[in-house]
């Protein structure tokens, strides 16, 4: 199920969601900038969680836990990650304002990462990717908008569905592959835990965050999506 675009207006426009991205573009870009695997690989592994040796060099490896969720593996995995952020962020952003966004974000994406971490110590191949804090992001949304209506695209057909669907199919997906990486029948390097985590996080953040905030009280515009779409 791949989300194109939902029914919830905002009120602002996204510019931080929009910021998220063009770093993460900027990177990615960067990373295709150097010469040769050899380069490449350096690099990776220079500015990628690395959880053996920020374990072992916590002082040393920590700017890693920020510079890895703006790294990519390919060109699938960046567009992937973005279409999600494009879809579900600008509602938390809308509701949260820009400053506590970014934090409920980062956070988000460090929660990710710690709970990847602690279910494999010892590896030493890299993390990447922003998923972790988009998959924050994505809790937050379930939480606050279960009933937003995403246009969806499920194999070749584009569908109108509720986000509790959208959502709650990709955290039961991401659950049994955690399972399945933990029985060793997964494989493929998706840090599936990193997502549990950040999502679960962002599903307990959200509110926290939201504390102070005033609440716009507006009404989703369901139907008119429905004549729209």
């Amino acid at each position: 199920m791949i989300p194109l675009h939902d029914s919830n207006p905002t009120r602002t426009t996204p510019l931080l969601t929009i910021g998220l991205i063009i770093v993460n573009v900027l990177a990615w870009l960067l990373e295709l900038s150097q010469e040769g695997q050899g380069q490449l690989n350096e690099f990776v592994v220079q500015w990628a969680i690395v959880p053996a040796e920020l374990l072992s060099q916590p002082l040393q490896e920590l700017p890693t836990v920020f510079t890895s969720m703006f790294l990519h593996g390919s060109w699938g995995h960046l567009i992937g990650n973005m279409l999600y952020l494009w879809v579900f962020g600008d509602n938390i952003e809308d509701r949260m304002g820009r400053v506590r966004y970014l934090l409920f974000y980062l956070v988000s994406g460090i929660v990710a990462a710690g709970l990847q971490i602690a279910f494999d110590p010892d590896s030493r191949v890299p993390l990447v990717g922003a998923s972790g804090a988009i998959a924050g992001v994505m809790g937050g949304y379930l939480l606050l908008y279960p009933r937003a209506r995403i246009m969806t695209l499920v194999g070749y057909f584009r569908t109108n569905v509720p986000a509790v669907l959208v959502l709650g199919f990709w955290i039961v997906f991401q659950f049994f592959g955690g399972v399945g990486s933990l029985s060793g029948t997964e494989q493929g390097g998706v840090a599936f835990f990193a997502h549990i985590g950040g999502f679960v996080a962002g599903m307990l953040l959200v509110k926290p965050f939201l504390i102070g905030r005033p609440d716009p009280g507006r009404r989703m515009v369901e139907d008119d999506y429905q004549r729209r779409y």
